[in-house]
């Protein structure tokens, strides 16, 4: 683990009567390192990603991650330090100069709602004058451009957080997509089903599905959609969303990742890091638990993807652990996404997130690209 020797970060405190917290500022060794550390974690994951697009060639379980969420490997590898952070630089701002040289990222000072500050500046409207010059979040920008999007997320997540999660789905959504495959063919065309069309079907006539996640449900073959129960006999709409939404369903915990990386910069690349990496589990195990056959796929560390044979009993068994482990590692990334938006509170702004009124909708798929 890297180590960062260096004075302690300086807290410049808040007018008295302010509710903010101090902003901490952060030596440019120190941050410039944190910086470096996050690239290095975001790269173990996304290199072998990018190498295989270089070759023209896709990965059948995490290009997921990089065609449904419209974050690239290149913005997710841009380490921010959240808000409440001052990041010293010279008045030149050589810091974030070498950083981009060093990174082959757009220079820091580019980057949406990140202003530079000036030594004795204001830190915020009414703040503490900043004791350095650096780089900070425009706080009052973003709570004026995302104000919307905010609210939205924030009511989703909390009212996600309050439900017990359920654990009977097992990945039944994947198999819903891929009913009747002689007549509507496979999302998945370049891997084979594991039982056949005919053995895929079966298993989808034999089991209750219960799926909750609109996203997932939108894609069912026309034949499986009325085979849905959902939640309790109400069906997954967009409309929907926030009376539905529960801890246990496992598209609800990849899409941590999305309301993560849209809270940018105000939460840290350390929270959208952690969503990120619960996505790829995830994703192994909604593939893993799928009727497709993955033998010959590697997992991009060296190791496969064994099936979780959900059309047992022994399969849905296994299938509910994971799942289990799942929902608490989401119910504790929501947590520190709610504690965020909680400090957003007191800032002005009405406008909206980007296309606010479809906030939930995936945008259009892109590649690995910047």
């Amino acid at each position: 683990m890297l180590q960062i020797q260096t004075d302690p970060p300086t807290p410049v405190a808040a007018p008295s009567g302010d509710a903010r917290p101090a902003v901490v500022v952060l030596p440019a060794e120190e941050w410039r390192a944190r910086a470096r550390a996050h690239r290095e974690r975001i790269s173990a994951r996304t290199a072998p990603l990018v190498a295989l697009h270089m070759r023209g060639e896709k990965h059948p379980v995490q290009d997921f991650l990089f065609g449904y969420y419209a974050h690239s490997p290149a913005a997710l590898a841009r380490w921010h330090p959240g808000a409440g952070m001052l990041l010293a630089d010279d008045d030149a701002g050589s810091n974030a100069a070498a950083e981009a040289e060093e990174s082959g990222a757009p220079a820091r000072g580019t980057w949406k709602h990140v202003r530079r500050v000036r030594a004795g500046e204001a830190l915020a409207p009414g703040g503490p004058p900043s004791p350095a010059a650096g780089w900070t979040v425009d706080e009052t920008a973003f709570a004026r451009d995302r104000a919307t999007g905010v609210a939205f997320t924030r009511d989703l997540l909390a009212r996600t957080s309050a439900r017990a999660p359920r654990l009977g789905c097992f990945g039944l959504h994947e198999w819903a997509m891929a009913y009747r495959a002689d007549v509507n063919g496979v999302r998945h065309s370049q891997l084979p089903l594991r039982l056949g069309a005919a053995g895929t079907d079966a298993v989808v006539e034999s089991q209750r599905i219960r799926c909750t996640h609109f996203d997932a449900f939108r894609f069912f073959a026309p034949e499986a959609r009325g085979l849905n129960e959902g939640d309790d006999g109400a069906l997954p709409t967009r409309e929907g969303m926030r009376d539905m939404e529960q801890p246990g369903c496992l598209h609800a915990g990849m899409d941590l990742y999305k309301w993560a990386y849209k809270l940018v910069p105000w939460v840290s690349s350390e929270i959208v890091a952690d969503c990120f990496d619960l996505a790829w589990d995830i994703r192994a195990l909604d593939m893993r638990a799928s009727p497709y056959d993955l033998t010959g796929v590697t997992d991009l560390a060296g190791g496969d993807y064994p099936p979780v044979r959900i059309e047992t009993p022994e399969g849905r068994a296994e299938y509910a652990r994971a799942q289990r482990g799942f929902a608490e590692r989401g119910q504790a990334l929501r947590r520190r996404l709610l504690e965020a938006m909680e400090a957003l509170e007191g800032h002005g702004g009405s406008g909206g997130l980007e296309a606010s009124a479809g906030i939930g909708v995936p945008q259009t798929r892109r590649g690995l690209g910047g």
